[in-house]
């Protein structure tokens, strides 16, 4: 059936148009009810249960389905819904379209009370229809809606109705669902008596004239994982005079939360601060106590030069809420028999949450994870509500399913859609798959990586042409010819970005058969690849450049040590050996030219646990050792980066996806310039080349250590290195290699930007067919941004997961004392480097309940004096490590200073015993054995 519509529009050349609009009407949608004799059955989608589960309501106990409005479908069924629970929910809802349940928008009728009205109808009719399936049915369908109105004239039209609450708090055999309701308004959950602590929020129409006239400026809320009264605006645009906003104060960050979008208004030059040294966590149960927040605002005051100071504003308004679930641990109330708890986030940026339960006790001791629902002016932190359980907190299940969550890592089981596009075993190369590929089979190729690897990307190869000069190949993993664009293996692979390699688990990008099998090098197989091969004299010079599909097969898969015992080897001359050396050879001269360039040389201590084979604890944890070979196979790998990098832009100037590393703005060199100046060095950071030549004169012969410590300073000040669409930026430069333009071609198995390069190689050669997406820049643009975003979860989810490791290690380990470097002082701490383990932490030097001592920071310098003595940045000291277990939700290695001496402050090393050893010291042995 058709309905149509007919309306009169003026033009604005002052014409008329007949605008017509019509809605067809099906009379053929069943009611989705399974068995249903009154429509024959006939439903489109999943069909309803025909007997649903009872669910046990006082309100409602015979078996009926559940019609939730938009509303309470948005904001409750995500938080309230499990498995048996709310399975009745009608899917099927016969709204606008069906014939029978269509409604017309009447005169002075707004959109919603239109829709309302509509999804009242649609309830009327189920109820009534449902009548026809048998005479002795009893099934109904309950109409929920939080909106009061809706609800009343719900009821005067005879509809069965109940507010979220009601309905979920009838439910007698699911008594815990009480606590997973949200709290819906903001005002009605107010602390009671509670005094105005935040101002009011603009609305988002004062915002956006603000933001055009100027007033006010947008941006990213980010806050401080060191300081939770200290945030920093990234505003967006093209503002360049105020890029980054600093925030202080409880009052000035006005209930923002991290990663929202927020508008700020900049206070006058009067008002600006410089960015604090002080390190506060709040760790404060009383969520009322605003006078000694208050009393910690002081802290961050100090006096500074006029040119530390940096642009701040305060919070005016939320633009976008960026909120997710939070994963954490219940701060139980100290009163008895309390509803009212709060909860502590494990990211620290996150602010505390005041959930009710009636779990308490159960929940005690365990991670789970809390929405939130709003923030009242007049309350301390936001509310929300428990959502999950997700076990036993310490135990690695538990943690490591909280740092993928924490860091929004998909590591779900790939779906069987996924599944279904992987090859049928047992797979082999046919004929078809040899069409425009070269037969590299008889080349002596051979792989290199760290022990254990199952994923291997890339292999190598290096042998003598007949006119002297050689020839190189960098053989990469041909995912692409798996992996076709479109399907549900790409947009999964698209969507997960990257693999994530954890302590002890590895979240793969593609299904393990690809990753770990058909695509993977391994030695004595036939293997698919994308070959770069050079023609280079000895000098390391290229003089031919040549892309391939091939088909390989590796002679060896070998570790970094492996390949370097067969290098420094007298007696071997086989030609695996005879080609890595020539690779080697050739690398050291290529890693000369790119430090020549003005390439980086920089440092950042990288740790390798030692598992117990029973436990699987950490028994031994150890800095990494780098060997030549690890060096041989970088300089080959940027090599065939930067040559494909410039292939793919000569074909797709306005396509091809690269990647750049912006140069730091010279405030990031501050610290690093300041702590060499410290030690009478200057370190210039004008270009990368000055800032590289700098580092390597900046040695002392009686501080062999400090040459390094400088350049883990260095590689702080740097920026976050981003992938990009050819036609959507102008500036290409990698600032870190010192290369004009860069990709990433040489590990499809892990990243997915890689597997759009070998799209764009593969097109670039004939080797393969384009595809319309392949050559939009907006959508490579889209596919950049969702990359860099994973790209940088996975980092973070990688530190969390050797953090935790690290922690599990010093709790078996004991107390133990080791020397270490300062990194940064702080205004009342110091960082500390210790490069036995690559560990760094925090000694503070005010505790709670304890006499504070005399402590003088210089920001210039940069020090801090404690008592009489002074501490700089590099000075070396001496620690005492251990587990602090006194805070479960956030266990943490504590660090207390042992030398030098201070009164009061130091731990005598009388004090300090080293426990535990035999236990694991046993196990290493068994274990290494």
């Amino acid at each position: 059936m058709l309905k149509s519509k007919t309306f009169l529009k003026k033009t604005r050349a002052g014409g008329v148009m007949k605008i017509v609009r019509e809605h067809y009407l099906r009379d053929d949608i069943g009611c989705g009810a399974a068995g249903c004799t009154a429509c024959g059955g006939a439903h489109e989608g999943p069909a309803l249960e025909p007997q649903p589960q009872d669910p046990a309501s006082s309100l409602c106990p015979q078996p009926h389905y559940l019609l939730p409005d938009t509303n309470v479908l948005l904001h409750q069924i995500v938080s309230a819904w499990r498995p048996g629970t709310w399975d009745s929910v009608a899917s099927s809802l016969r709204l606008p379209g069906s014939l029978e349940t269509y409604v017309e928008q009447e005169q002075g009728e707004n959109a919603n009370d239109r829709n309302d009205r509509a999804i009242r109808v649609a309830a009327k009719w189920y109820n009534e229809h449902l009548k026809k399936m048998s005479a002795d049915n009893q099934l109904q369908v309950i109409f929920i809606t939080n909106d009061r109105k809706n609800k009343e004239k719900a009821v005067e039209e005879g509809i069965p109705a109940f507010t979220c609450e009601e309905y979920v708090k009838s439910l007698t055999a699911n008594p815990e669902l009480i606590d997973r309701l949200a709290c819906l308004s903001e005002e009605g959950n107010e602390i009671e008596s509670g005094k105005i602590i935040f101002s009011e929020h603009l609305p988002l129409s004062k915002l956006q004239q603000g933001i055009k006239s100027g007033t006010y400026l947008q941006g990213t809320f980010r806050a401080s994982r060191e300081n939770y009264l200290e945030a920093t605006v990234w505003i967006h645009g093209d503002n360049e005079e105020n890029k980054e906003i600093i925030l202080q104060g409880l009052k000035h960050l006005n209930r923002a939360i991290h990663e929202d979008i927020v508008a700020v208004e900049l206070l006058p030059k009067s008002q600006w601060v410089a960015p604090s040294s002080v390190v506060l966590h709040d760790e404060g149960q009383n969520e009322d106590d605003v006078e000694k927040e208050e009393e910690r605002e002081q802290m961050l005051k100090t006096a500074v030069s006029e040119k530390m100071l940096k642009p701040t504003g305060r919070v005016v308004g939320i633009i976008k809420r960026n909120w997710r679930p939070y994963c954490g641990m219940l701060s139980k109330s100290d009163i008895k028999e309390s509803r009212r708890h709060l909860f502590t986030p494990a990211d620290k940026r996150i602010p505390r949450i005041r959930i009710e339960t009636r779990q308490a006790s159960t929940l005690e001791g365990r991670r789970i994870i809390v929405a939130i629902d709003g923030w009242p002016r007049n309350s301390r932190y936001p509310n929300g509500h428990f959502v999950k359980n997700l076990g036993d907190v310490g135990e690695k299940e538990t943690e490591t399913e909280v740092l993928l969550l924490e860091h929004d890592v998909p590591h779900q089981p790939f779906s069987q859609a996924v599944l279904s596009f992987l090859p049928k075993m047992p797979w082999s190369i046919t004929e078809k798959d040899m069409k425009n590929r070269e037969d590299l089979r008889h080349l002596c190729i051979c792989s290199v990586d760290p022990p254990g690897c199952t994923d291997i990307d890339d292999a190598l190869h290096c042998r003598e042409l007949e006119n002297g000069n050689l020839e190189v190949g960098v053989h990469i993993a041909d995912v692409s010819h798996f992996i076709r664009p479109g399907n549900a293996l790409d947009q999964e692979s698209a969507r997960r970005g990257t693999t994530v390699y954890l302590c002890e688990k590895r979240i793969d990008m593609v299904p393990e058969l690809l990753s770990s099998n058909l695509c993977s090098l391994k030695c004595d197989v036939d293997r698919l690849a994308f070959s770069c091969i050079w023609e280079m004299n000895h000098s390391a010079e290229i003089l031919k450049t040549k892309f391939t599909k091939s088909v390989i097969n590796s002679k060896a898969s070998l570790t970094y040590a492996e390949a370097q015992l067969r290098i420094d080897s007298a007696n071997m001359r086989d030609d695996i050996t005879t080609s890595l050396r020539g690779l080697n050879k050739l690398a050291k001269i290529l890693k000369k030219k790119r430090i020549e360039k003005g390439a980086l040389t920089l440092s950042s201590p990288e740790v390798r646990f030692h598992m117990d084979s029973e436990t699987h604890d950490p028994i031994d944890l150890q800095t990494k050792e780098l060997r030549e070979t690890n060096s041989m196979v970088e300089e080959f790998m940027l090599l065939a980066n930067i040559s494909v990098a410039k292939k793919i832009h000569e074909e797709f100037s306005e396509h091809a996806l690269l990647r750049k590393h912006p140069a730091p703005p010279p405030s990031n060199y501050e610290i690093l310039v300041k702590a060499a100046r410290s030690r009478n060095l200057e370190i210039k950071t004008d270009t990368a080349k000055s800032l590289a030549e700098s580092l390597d004169r900046a040695e002392s012969p009686a501080f062999p250590y400090l040459n390094t410590l400088l350049r883990i300073l260095a590689t702080r000040c740097m920026m976050q290195a981003v992938y990009f669409c050819s036609g959507m930026d102008n500036d290409f430069h990698h600032y870190g290699l010192a290369s004009p333009i860069y990709t990433h071609f040489t590990s499809p198995i892990r990243r997915y930007a890689d597997v759009i390069v070998h799209r764009l190689l593969a097109v670039a050669i004939g080797a393969d067919c384009t595809y319309p997406e392949l050559t939009d820049k907006h959508k490579l643009a889209d596919i950049c941004k969702n990359l860099n975003y994973r790209h940088k979860m996975a980092q973070y989810a990688q530190r969390a997961s050797v953090a935790f490791h690290t922690q599990l290690f010093f709790k078996s380990k004991g107390i133990v004392s080791e020397e270490a470097y300062i990194l940064f002082v702080r205004k009342n701490a110091i960082v500390v480097l210790i490069p036995k383990y690559g560990l760094e932490g925090t000694v503070f030097f005010e505790e709670k309940d304890k006499p504070n001592p005399r402590l003088i920071y210089d920001d210039e310098i940069p020090s801090l004096k404690i008592e009489d003595t002074v501490f700089h940045v590099f000075d070396k000291v001496k620690v005492k490590i251990v587990l602090d277990s006194s805070n479960l939700q956030h266990q943490k290695i504590r660090m207390s200073l042992v030398e030098p001496q201070i009164p009061g402050i130091s731990i005598p090393p009388d004090n300090i015993s080293n426990m535990n050893l035999n236990g694991p010291e046993k196990k290493k042995m068994k274990f290494e054995k």
